[in-house]
C-alpha cells in the first residue's frame, strides 16, 4: 500500500497524461439529436473527430406513421457520445433527371456524406415509396452512400411483407455502395411499443433497437466506461 502511495506521489509531479480519445468520447455528453433544417446543430464541449454521426431515414411520408415513431423513438437508444439526426425531407424529394440538383436532395447528400452512419426504417408494407427510391437514386448518382454503414428496421403486421420490403432496400442499397449490416428488425405495429412521450416501453424491444444501433458505432463507444 506504501509503495502504491509513493507511485501516486510521484506521479503527481509528472506532466498530466492527456486523456485517450476513447476517455473523452464516453466521459462527455453531446445533444446532438435534431431534425434536419439544412444546417447542423451547434457543437461544443468536443472535436468532431470524437463523435459518432448517425443520420436516420424513415420511409414514410406521415410523421404520425409507426416508422416515423420507431425512428424518432431509436433516439432514445443511443450510447453516450451518438449523433442522431432524423432527416424529414422525403417527400419533397423529385425523380432523379440530369441536370441541376434540387436543394432538397443536396441536402440529404451533404447530412449523409458528414454522418459516420445511416439508419433506416423500413415502410409497413412490401413496396418502397416512390419517394425513398428517389432519394436512394439521387445518392447513388452523387456517391452519397458509397462505403456507409447503414442499418435497417421495419414494421410490418405480416413478417413477409417486411421482408419483401427489405430485400428490394437492400438492392437499392447496395447499388449505391452502401455496407448493408447484418443487424436487421421487424416489429408489429399491431401491439402497443410507445409511452405518451414517444418512448419505447418494452425493455426487450429497446435491446433489440440497442443491438441494430451498436452495429453502426465503433466499440469503444459501445464499451462502458468502467471497462477504461
Amino acid at each position: 500500500m506504501a509503495a502504491g502511495a509513493a507511485a501516486s506521489g510521484a506521479r503527481a509531479h509528472s506532466a498530466p497524461r492527456p486523456r485517450s480519445p476513447r476517455r473523452a468520447l464516453l466521459t462527455s455528453r453531446w445533444s446532438w439529436t435534431s431534425e434536419a433544417s439544412g444546417r447542423f446543430p451547434v457543437l461544443s464541449g468536443t472535436s468532431w473527430e470524437q463523435r459518432v454521426k448517425i443520420i436516420g431515414i424513415a420511409a414514410g411520408l406521415h410523421a404520425g406513421s409507426f416508422i416515423n415513431r420507431l425512428l424518432g423513438a431509436a433516439g432514445g437508444e443511443l450510447p453516450d457520445g451518438v449523433g442522431f439526426t432524423v432527416w424529414r425531407g422525403l417527400g419533397e424529394i423529385p425523380p432523379y433527371t440530369r441536370g441541376p440538383v434540387p436543394a432538397r436532395a443536396r441536402e440529404l447528400v451533404a447530412l449523409t456524406a458528414a454522418s459516420d452512419a445511416v439508419l433506416l426504417t423500413a415502410p409497413e408494407h412490401s413496396l418502397l415509396p416512390d419517394e425513398l427510391t428517389y432519394a436512394l437514386d439521387w445518392m447513388s448518382a452523387m456517391d452519397g452512400l458509397a462505403g456507409k454503414h447503414v442499418a435497417v428496421m421495419s414494421a410490418s403486421a405480416r413478417a413477409c411483407g417486411a421482408m419483401w420490403a427489405q430485400a428490394e432496400l437492400y438492392k437499392h442499397l447496395q447499388a449505391a455502395g452502401a455496407v448493408v449490416m447484418g443487424a436487421e428488425l421487424v416489429i408489429s405495429p399491431a401491439c402497443p411499443h410507445f409511452d405518451d412521450d414517444g418512448h419505447l416501453t418494452d425493455p426487450a424491444l429497446r435491446s433489440q433497437v440497442r443491438a441494430v444501433i451498436a452495429q453502426l458505432c465503433p466499440s469503444e463507444v459501445m464499451e462502458p466506461a468502467l471497462s477504461l
